[in-house]
């Protein structure tokens, strides 16, 4: 049996390919059997943002932060899903969040 690793990269393969629903498939395998893999979900969360299905990409790119919390970019990603996905005020606090965790915070 592949390991999570080399699912990802079978997913990422599939993704790279045009073929988004068998990554998301097998980024969902991925979960099944270690549900902190956070490539996984940073990746399902841009699959499903361009698959239509927002609430569910938003769920995955929060689950991120969850996993690392200390991560600006993890914020940050979870912004642009935010973003694309037309919630714009909640995109704003977490990319505050990014810049206030990189030091880059703009001063008023």
């Amino acid at each position: 049996m592949a390991t999570p690793d080399e699912m990802y990269d079978e997913a990422v393969a599939l993704k790279d390919q045009g073929n988004l629903d068998g990554a998301v498939a097998r980024f969902n395998e991925i979960l099944a059997i270690d549900a902190k893999h956070v490539l996984a979900h940073s990746a399902l969360a841009v699959s499903l943002q361009k698959l239509g299905r927002p609430e569910d990409a938003i769920r995955h790119a929060t689950r991120v932060t969850e996993l690392e919390p200390d991560d600006p970019f993890s914020f940050t990603q979870l912004s642009v899903i935010l973003q694309r996905c037309g919630r714009i005020p909640e995109a704003e606090t977490a990319l505050y969040k990014a810049r206030e965790m990189s030091g880059h915070q703009h001063k008023h």
